[in-house]
């Protein structure tokens, strides 16, 4: 009824860095592989990164030597160690608050886009690190102040630990879990159209956020009847995808529908409905078209669409 696993690793996944955990306590160390020359600095721009070779739809990321991106110690720019490549120390650097970055950076490097407009043609190490620097600098830039009391915070631990100069609380970087389903019947795959799609007559797996004191399989059922009306009965895991837009996992699971009947919630749903295999197989064909192909809701349909 559901395929074994994942045909193929998803996007964002396989991150080539050693995240070099210990090394992040080690001011000395840091201090000095911020001038290395031999450094390379990941620069983000209002969730944004540096592309080049995009007119020649062959995108590699653009990764920065020191000095020449090195965070500002006087305007302090968001940074964060983000590992070793080979013997490399790699940083993200978060430019946002420069109206335009290019000019803070070497001449002709490229030009800042939309990671997820390109993630299907990067290379898999690519687009992961890009994914890690994103990720990392969507939670630096919003957490300047303390949750708890509204003080001011302070970057520790190389950018991983913001902490609060008034109660001193500790803030580390928050990962949203997410669960992703195909429900499955009878041969059919339900999908949905989301107020929140781009495009008008797009259709996808559901999905929905892990509440408190659920367990995973208790979150895709609850999501599931909610958003559709749909019970499920079985829930089989397939796979995982960091999705720092701006900051989930997202957890693949299929699910075993148990009832026909749809009855969408009209707040989180515009349709949804029960696709054959011969319509998404041909859904140009049936007016419809499918989820972005570096998603796992796109991994899943087809992976679900292999196994027949």
């Amino acid at each position: 009824m559901f395929p074994s696993g994942p045909s193929r690793a998803n996007a964002y996944t396989g991150n080539p860095l050693d995240r070099a955990v210990l090394r992040r306590e080690d001011a000395a160390w840091i201090e000095a592989a911020l001038d290395n020359p031999g450094s390379l600095f990941v620069p983000v721009w209002r969730g944004r990164s540096l592309l080049r070779g995009l007119a020649d739809g062959q995108p590699e990321a653009v990764f920065v030597a020191a000095p020449a991106a090195a965070p500002s110690r006087a305007t302090g720019e968001p940074w964060a160690f983000l590992g070793l490549l080979g013997e490399r120390a790699v940083f993200a650097v978060d430019l946002s608050a420069a109206e335009e970055p290019l000019p803070l950076l070497p001449e002709g490097l490229g030009a800042f886009e939309d990671l997820r407009g390109v993630a299907g043609t990067l290379s898999a190490s690519d687009a992961a690190i890009l994914a890690h620097a994103r990720g990392l600098m969507h939670w630096r830039t919003r957490h300047r102040f303390c949750g708890v009391c509204g003080g001011t915070c302070t970057p520790r631990s190389a950018g991983h630990v913001m902490v609060c100069g008034a109660c001193q609380a500790q803030h580390f970087p928050r990962t949203d879990p997410a669960v992703i389903m195909l429900v499955v019947r009878g041969g059919r795959a339900l999908l949905g159209h989301s107020h929140r799609f781009p495009r008008a007559n797009m259709y996808s797996t559901l999905a929905g956020f892990v509440e408190p004191g659920e367990n995973l399989e208790e979150a895709v059922a609850r999501e599931v009847f909610e958003e559709s009306g749909v019970r499920v009965g079985r829930v089989v895991y397939h796979s995982s995808q960091p999705w720092p837009f701006p900051a989930s996992i997202m957890l693949g699971f299929y699910a075993e529908g148990l009832s026909d009947e749809i009855n969408i919630d009209p707040e989180e749903l515009r349709d949804a409905r029960w696709f054959s295999r011969a319509e998404i197989r041909n859904h140009k064909d049936h007016g419809f078209l499918l989820p972005r192909g570096d998603s796992i809701a796109r991994r899943l349909i087809e992976d679900w669409m292999a196994a027949e």
